[in-house]
């Protein structure tokens, strides 16, 4: 593969709103979804409460969204979160905002590919046999693709986005048709109606959901890459926010149609009960199919964030400068060598169910942490260009931001020790980012002296 000088340093404006969609629905729409009806129930054994916790955090990412469109638009470039932290808060916070970025997506896309290895094995028996080098293999695939460009990358994840949300309109289409099962085909109905509801499950089944939307804002990773990113980007995220809150309360609501609450407490696969009283013993053979599918469209979105991520901080000098090189195909081809490497690395040892951990409570610091930057340079840079203005400003995104705070104190009293690993994380970041910063100044003074 022949590459583009390394100190190039330019992405390639590639993509449109077609990706936006695709890449904001295609992440966040899951084979994790089809799971998650059953465990939520389980925190929250009564439906209407479900569904309100389910209304509201597709409420919460409406809101902040309104934040992202903005801040996205003003600083189109690759990075994210890190992007606008950095500028508001510094070297510090923006290198603790861009590690929390990446270490998550990094362990994310491990999950998902262990994921779809494992619905794999159950249906080819020889791929339960090895379900890690299955899985560090289709990342592998996907990581070669993405390799030979971004066109390529992008198509798989328009069709695979497509795709993914026909059929699983269908499953849910068929869970309304299919009704509620008879009372006497299950043995254990009723067992858990009437369970206890308590702060501390209403938290963890907030924090279920919270991760369940989380991806919605994939886009703005590529407002550097987008042909228009003043009006794509936005677009793109509140589509993609709409699109989401549709299907998994229409998901969520067939379940609870189809299936009674103790089935669905039980179940770890409550969609495969639905599709076999339609499809019988061949059911559970298509929602594996599906899963998989949808794991691996996931996949191609993730493994496109992560190297945009290192770029961006590359960029600014918080990570090597190899990783800005960019190849033919508009690949930033080192920062993807790197992810991916770390990725299977995470395959291999299991480390990121750690990572999972550490970042429970850091992930919605970070959110914090945009959420502040966003009124930080409301207020420092208010000639900034905004081609896309927040909506209520500054009631809403006021709101969206104590929103965040408060579910950050929420999973930290759940989780008490994520708040702990954030701190540390913290306590490393500051100090390194300001001796960077300190390189960086005296780099700069050096190079002015010899010219």
């Amino acid at each position: 593969m022949s590459t583009q000088s390394a100190s190039t340093g330019h992405l390639q404006r590639r993509l449109g709103l077609a990706f936006g969609l695709a890449v904001g629905a295609g992440s966040v729409i899951g084979s994790g979804i089809m799971r998650a009806p059953g465990v939520i129930t389980n925190e929250v054994p009564d439906p209407s409460i479900a569904m309100l916790l389910w209304f509201v955090g597709g409420l919460f990412i409406l809101l902040s969204a309104n934040i992202t469109a903005e801040l996205s638009t003003a600083l189109p470039k690759a990075g994210g979160f890190y992007v606008p932290v950095r500028e508001a808060f510094g070297d510090s916070m923006g290198l603790l905002a861009g590690w929390a970025t990446f270490a998550g997506y990094t362990a994310g896309t491990a999950a998902v590919a262990l994921a779809c290895a494992d619905f794999l094995g159950m249906i080819f028996p020889w791929a339960a046999l090895h379900p890690q080098m299955l899985a560090a293999s289709i990342a592998l695939v996907v990581t070669a693709l993405n390799w030979i460009g971004v066109q390529e990358g992008r198509l798989l994840q328009i069709c695979g986005t497509i795709l993914k949300l026909g059929l699983l309109s269908v499953v849910i289409v068929i869970a309304f048709i299919v009704g509620p099962a008879p009372v006497e085909s299950t043995a254990t109905a009723g067992t858990f109606v009437g369970g206890t509801i308590t702060i501390v499950g209403i938290i963890t089944a907030l924090q279920l959901i919270y991760g369940a939307y989380d991806g919605w804002y994939s886009a703005m990773f590529f407002a550097e890459e987008d042909t228009d990113p003043g009006r794509n980007i936005p677009r793109a995220i509140f589509r993609s926010c709409w699109i989401v809150i549709a299907v998994y309360l229409a998901l969520n609501l067939s379940m609870y149609i189809a299936l009674d609450v103790a089935t669905l407490r039980l179940s770890d696969l409550p969609v495969a009960l639905v599709v076999e009283r339609a499809f019988g013993s061949i059911g559970m053979t298509l929602v594996a199919l599906l899963a998989a599918l949808m794991a691996v469209v996931t996949l191609n979105a993730l493994i496109m964030i992560m190297p945009r991520v290192l770029f961006g901080m590359a960029s600014d000098g918080l990570f090597l400068h190899t990783a800005t090189r960019v190849n033919r195909g508009g690949t930033p081809d080192i920062a993807l060598l790197v992810s991916v490497v770390l990725t299977i690395g995470l395959i291999f040892s299991g480390g990121f169910v750690f990572v999972f951990k550490l970042m429970g409570a850091l992930g919605i610091f970070v959110t914090v942490l945009y959420g502040a930057a966003f009124f930080t340079l409301r207020r420092s840079q208010p000639d900034l260009a905004r081609p896309f203005r927040a909506i209520g400003y500054p009631v809403l995104p006021a709101i969206a931001l104590l929103v965040s705070i408060a579910l950050l104190g929420a999973f930290i009293f759940a989780d008490p020790i994520s708040g702990l690993y954030m701190l540390g994380l913290i306590a490393i970041c500051i100090p390194v980012g300001i001796v960077l910063h300190r390189r960086r100044i005296a780099h700069r003074k050096n190079s002015l002296g010899t010219t």
